[in-house]
């Protein structure tokens, strides 16, 4: 599912500009939720070690900033740079491409092996919104895993968060035409 999404950088980026050569992590995240909020340190480490593994990260917001001004572009491009985001940080103002992953809530995670077969789907680690001293690296293991073998873990849990904030004219539109 490729895609060619503005980042807080002034680049643009696809998908190949972001695959790693054993994996590739499409996170989809925003500024506003409070489970993103609580897990940002938790993720920039976990990307950043990815990185010597060999796994491309990019971070996708995808939620209508008319309605949650906190996800504006401007406010991605502060929050980047205040926390030094391992990752590109890119923006989805169609939405399309959150869409396309059926991406959820924030944060979500989709780990894919180094042929782009998604591999993971699941939470970033044990200890959820609270960091808990031990708790299991769920996405970091699963991540690392799929970079040595190209499988993911057979069991997953899901990810929790906030839901993702659809425009009402696009979702309106996208669930009529499924229907």
């Amino acid at each position: 599912m490729d895609f060619d999404l503005e980042g807080v950088d002034g680049r643009r980026y696809s998908l190949a500009d972001v695959q790693g050569e054993n994996g590739t992590l499409v996170m989809f995240i925003c500024n506003h939720c409070p489970y993103v909020k609580s897990v940002i340190d938790r993720i920039i480490r976990d990307t950043a070690e990815l990185k010597e593994h060999g796994i491309g990260t990019v971070a996708i917001m995808v939620n209508d900033p008319a309605e949650y001004p906190e996800d504006s572009f401007d406010n991605m491009k502060r929050w980047s740079a205040e926390l030094s985001f391992p990752f590109p940080y890119v923006v989805d103002p169609t939405q399309q491409i959150g869409r396309d992953y059926d991406a959820i809530c924030t944060p979500d995670f989709f780990g894919f092996n180094k042929d782009l077969e998604l591999q993971y789907r699941g939470r970033l680690d044990e200890s959820r919104k609270e960091a808990v001293p031990g708790a299991a690296r769920d996405l970091f293991e699963a991540m690392v895993q799929i970079a040595a073998t190209g499988q993911g873990p057979r069991e997953q849990i899901s990810s929790m968060g906030c839901s993702i904030k659809w425009r009402d004219d696009s979702g309106q539109a996208a669930g009529a035409a499924a229907e």
